[in-house]
């Protein structure tokens, strides 16, 4: 082992196992009343899809690797995707472009919701009002109205809503949590987080079918509350890079930094921020940035730098890195690693331009103050690795938790108001980008100050 401190490291990291690790800190909604009964333990959970897009697939295809899990319905707006559904899960899928004829099924215990942005808010809330238990993907919300309304369906009806940031169920920021609370970096006073990525796809330029049509696309039906348009194929499967669908960089993946920062630090968020960037890239119709760049106050003492490059011309990376007094803790692709240099414990001197009878007097004096340490060996500095089990995933262990907390009723990890902290700070920077100006967050009452987000 290196000359870490190791009694400080092995009291955060230990010789755990994976299943010791996972030790999150659970987010409760208060309800007002437990409703719906427990699903049995050997009972099978029975869900359906809305939204059956990539990530929606994605999703699903995670979701009935957990024992007791069953699909039974698809609901999406391109028959492509119903199409594929079924030979994906099987002929006897019922698939449908309406979610409310899945939301009538009363064999539906549970819901994906794979969506564009702009539908989650009322897809989440229509299927807790029938009665279903909701994972809903990230970002929660796509105005900021949203997010009180989908705390209040939850709380009403006592249905379990998860929102999917799935890195609150990691290990790895389960460990990163375990670290900074054990003093393995001191005291923090800086997050720097990135996510470039230099693919077209990367870029959200989705594929887009030949048999893109109306009569293929329910596009009246996807339009929902966003601006009635004639159709367009690129919106329909391209729909993250405009605002009137998505929540460009911000709501994609600036709200994956936000909700492991959260986890983490086991703050509710930042108190103001502001933001800059521009579209310098992809200029292909798009209404949202490829390049933003943000920074937050947190009154916890710390500062939190995002930035996401969809120009980068190296490879696609991610990166979460806390600095302390004492160090830094990143996380990176599969693996937590510490670098620790303790601060020093004298002030020091520079008195080279005095002259020498007056350095001698100084240094004579200060190391009466400050005498010279001798150390039993190297002195407690170094680097530590953890790192992942080969295989290893978190959106698995998120959709576990969800599982594990519809059959229990008890709290999931990323409830409502974990999750509406986590989006209405991301999108704080498109506030700030759109408007030029610093924008102020109540992370407690969940609610902007001093501008109206309308």
């Amino acid at each position: 082992m290196s000359a870490l401190n190791r009694r400080i490291f092995l009291k955060a990291v230990g010789a755990a196992s994976v299943s010791s690790v996972i030790a999150p800190r659970l987010h409760a909604l208060a309800v007002e009343e437990e409703a719906g009964r427990p699903v049995a333990a050997n009972d099978q959970i029975q869900i359906a899809l809305i939204g059956a897009g990539g990530q929606g697939q994605g999703d699903t295809k995670t979701a009935v690797q957990v024992p007791g899990v069953k699909l039974v319905a698809v609901a999406d707006c391109y028959s492509g995707r119903l199409q594929h559904s079924k030979e994906l899960w099987g002929k006897d899928i019922f698939t449908t472009r309406d979610y409310n004829e899945i939301l009538a099924r009363k064999d539906i215990d549970a819901v994906i919701i794979g969506t564009p942005d702009h539908w989650h808010k009322q897809a989440s809330v229509d299927a807790m009002k029938a009665g279903k238990d909701v994972y809903c993907e990230k970002p929660m919300i796509h105005l900021y109205s949203d997010g009180p309304e989908m705390i209040e369906a939850s709380r009403r009806t006592g249905r379990i809503l998860q929102i999917g940031s799935q890195r609150v169920s990691s290990v790895l920021y389960a460990k990163a949590k375990e670290l900074l609370a054990a003093g393995a970096i001191g005291q923090l006073n800086m997050v720097t987080a990135h996510w470039d990525r230099n693919s077209s796809i990367g870029a959200w330029n989705y594929t887009v079918p030949p048999d893109a049509s109306t009569e293929t696309c329910d596009w009246e039906r996807f339009l929902g509350t966003a601006p009635q348009i004639p159709f367009n194929a690129e919106q329909f499967f391209q729909w993250r890079k405009w605002k009137a669908y998505g929540t460009g960089v911000a709501g994609d993946l600036f709200v994956h930094l936000f909700s492991g920062t959260h986890f983490i630090t086991g703050s509710h968020g930042p108190t103001r921020g502001m933001a800059t960037g521009g579209l310098r890239f992809w200029k292909d119709g798009r209404d949202v940035p490829d390049v933003m760049l943000g920074m937050f106050d947190y009154r916890e003492g710390f500062n939190l730098s995002l930035h996401v490059n969809f120009v980068d011309g190296g490879e696609e990376s991610e990166s979460l890195v806390f600095t302390g007094s004492e160090g830094t803790m990143e996380i990176g692709w599969g693996a937590v690693t510490v670098s620790r240099v303790p601060r020093e414990t004298e002030p020091g001197l520079m008195i080279g331009t005095f002259a020498e009878a007056m350095q001698e007097q100084i240094e004579t004096a200060y190391r009466e103050k400050y005498p010279v340490k001798h150390f039993e060996g190297a002195p407690p500095v170094g680097f530590e690795k953890y790192v992942a089990p080969h295989g290893y995933s978190d959106s698995y262990d998120h959709f576990k938790n969800f599982f594990a907390s519809v059959r229990s009723r008890k709290p999931v990890v990323e409830d409502a108001v974990f999750g509406y902290r986590a989006a209405g700070a991301a999108l704080l920077s498109n506030l700030s980008y759109d408007r030029g100006m610093i924008v102020h967050w109540d992370p407690d009452a969940m609610k902007l100050v001093g501008i109206d987000a309308s």
